[in-house]
């Protein structure tokens, strides 16, 4: 058992980097730059409205200060020696529709399957891959609205999730509030394992109708969160920001794809925002990468705590 100095000393090594984490993770709050490019959909489906303050939206709970010191920690203290290089994860597909037809959100096996590809492009530099193992489809008018922390969640997912904390719940639906979609975090698992997974917005599937949130990019954004990754902008103008020493600082969300935002500037913040990092809040055409420092932390996360 650590004494209460130890974590007197290793709360004062790592509170510059909790009390400057500020912005929620995945809260989706922030108006962003008012001079990004906006967007705009079409879809009956969704209400993606043409301002930064309606664009993409993640919903997965803010986690506190306590909780990310208590998560550092133990990245810490369980990972001294750098842990293996990716690994290989098996997907469990919940298709939630109110009826049959793409239109009531049963999606079709080829865009799932696309889904698993866009995956796998994102992941591969870090050494990881996803296997679909399985895809059951449920016709149930309440748990396709369904929104995080709700009664239809829990009953959706009490019945719906298979596997360990090594395996992938996706879960696909119309979700309301406005949401592409939330994720659990890694070191939610041992206190609700049938919570645990991913669930987004039908229509951000790859040839979905989500413009400009359709080439499956919801799905690497969320899974990102699933393996231990914060937003970009997590801390805002902080040294520390989102705990990832390569993303550069960024104070608040991306939209569009605002080549050369610079929101955080001087010598304690170089270079421009990471527009095209997957955990930003940009199109889905404009994000590209994770960084290595990112995959350092999802491995470490994944070994910790899945």
């Amino acid at each position: 058992m650590r004494t209460s100095s130890y974590w007197k000393v290793f709360g004062r090594a790592l509170a510059p980097w909790v009390m400057a984490a500020g912005m929620a993770a995945c809260a989706g709050d922030d108006v962003g730059d008012p001079a990004a490019t906006p967007k705009g959909d079409d879809s009956p489906t969704v209400a993606l409205n043409t301002t930064p303050e309606n664009g993409r939206k993640c919903g997965a709970r803010e986690p506190t200060e306590l909780e990310m010191l208590a998560v550092e920690s133990n990245l810490l203290l369980q990972n001294k020696v750098a842990p293996a290089n990716g690994g290989t994860i098996n997907v469990h597909v919940h298709v939630i529709n109110k009826g049959t037809g793409l239109a009531n959100g049963d999606v079709p096996q080829s865009q799932i399957t696309n889904q698993i590809s866009v995956l796998n492009a994102a992941y591969a530099s870090g050494g990881w891959t996803f296997v679909l193992a399985s895809v059951d489809r449920t016709t149930n008018a309440t748990w396709y609205t369904v929104t995080p922390g709700t009664s239809a969640e829990t009953q959706m997912k009490n019945a719906l999730h298979q596997g360990t904390a090594a395996d992938l719940n996706l879960y696909t639906a119309n979700i309301g509030q406005g949401l592409l979609g939330w994720s659990t975090f890694p070191w939610d698992y041992t206190s609700n394992p049938k919570d645990d997974g991913v669930v987004i917005l039908f229509s951000s599937l790859p040839g979905g109708t989500a413009v400009p949130y359709d080439l499956g990019d919801t799905a690497t954004h969320e899974v990102g969160h699933w393996m231990g990754l914060y937003h970009t902008f997590q801390g805002g103008c902080s040294k520390n920001n989102d705990l990832v020493s390569d993303t550069p600082a960024e104070k608040s969300p991306a939209f569009g794809c605002p080549t050369g935002r610079n929101t955080c500037k001087g010598t304690r913040y170089p270079g421009n925002d990471p527009i095209t990092n997957f955990m930003d809040y940009t199109d889905d055409s404009c994000m590209n990468m994770f960084t290595g420092g990112q995959f350092t932390r999802v491995q470490s996360a994944f070994t910790t705590y899945r």
